[in-house]
């Protein structure tokens, strides 16, 4: 995900040392650097093209119970974000990179002297990224909307694309993108390493999700607290039966089970990582 070309530097004229300034120069190196264009252009390609093969296998025949339509619009959700974890995966790299490359290459310090009260360039950077990651997110779940219901016609399944909670748990899945990137941002702000940054990240995301699995029964109540599976409630489709429940019914946390439970979830660990980030970024020397 990185890239041995520095980001080019814009440097702010003393009229420009406000928070637009700094933006504006915080667009500058986001865009110039290759691993942000390979970052997005790999998120969309297997956003649609995952959906879309998805899409054109999933149907409910064998399952032994006639499906709902709210089983029918959960697997349509399911169908246009089931690339979610990858794709929190890219975006989480990317947005270590986005903090952490700088000190990697040193070019942090000539910011540092550009905007020496520092929390700035934490906040134009984190909303550079979370805009971008947005912006291309929410292109890719658009195209493959499309792409996906078509698919899931020649199966037989008829998706409404009337129904409002569809539409909320696809924003959620782009919602989820932005807020694991922002995560990932705010621990590469504190390991300050492009490599720490993105082991603690994979680790977050990847492997204790998988451990937890090994606890005890009830454990998903604490289970459920982890970014990616906070991620799933946040842009899971609102039904009491899912249309995995129709073929074989799963085990689910008791107490965080609404969307925006798990969305609460998610913005808890960017306030308290993105704080800790600021804080450590005030204090130590660059």
């Amino acid at each position: 995900m990185s890239s041995t070309t520095a980001p080019s530097v814009f440097v702010p004229a003393e009229g420009d040392l406000y928070l637009g300034g700094v933006i504006r120069s915080e667009w500058i190196k986001f865009r110039s650097v290759r691993s942000t264009w390979w970052a997005y252009a790999v998120l969309l390609t297997l956003t649609v093209g995952i959906g879309a093969q998805v899409s054109s296998s999933l149907s409910f025949e064998g399952m032994p119970d006639v499906p709902t339509q709210d089983a029918i619009q959960d697997m349509a959700v399911y169908a246009v974000t089931v690339t979610t974890d990858f794709g929190a995966l890219i975006v989480g790299a990317l947005g270590v990179v986005v903090i952490a490359g700088e000190y990697g290459t040193g070019t942090i310090r000539s910011t540092i002297t550009a905007v020496p009260t520092r929390l700035p360039i934490l906040f134009a950077k984190a909303l550079v990224f979370a805009v971008a990651t947005f912006v291309v997110s929410a292109v890719a779940f658009a195209v493959t909307v499309p792409l996906s219901v078509s698919l899931l016609a020649r199966n037989d399944v008829a998706v409404r694309l009337d129904d409002p909670q569809y539409w909320l748990a696809l924003l959620g899945g782009v919602g989820y993108l932005v807020l694991v990137g922002l995560i990932a941002f705010s621990v590469g702000g504190l390991m300050r390493t492009t490599a720490g940054g993105m082991s603690v990240t994979f680790v977050l995301l990847l492997v204790a999700p998988i451990a937890t699995s090994f606890l005890p029964t009830g454990a998903e109540n604490v289970a459920v607290l982890l970014p990616s599976i906070a991620g799933d409630v946040l842009l899971s489709y609102p039904t009491e039966q899912s249309w995995v429940d129709l073929a074989a019914p799963t085990a689910s946390s008791d107490w965080i089970t609404e969307p925006w439970q798990g969305g609460l979830t998610l913005v808890a660990w960017v306030a308290v990582l993105f704080t800790a980030a600021a804080v450590l970024l005030e204090q130590r020397d660059a």
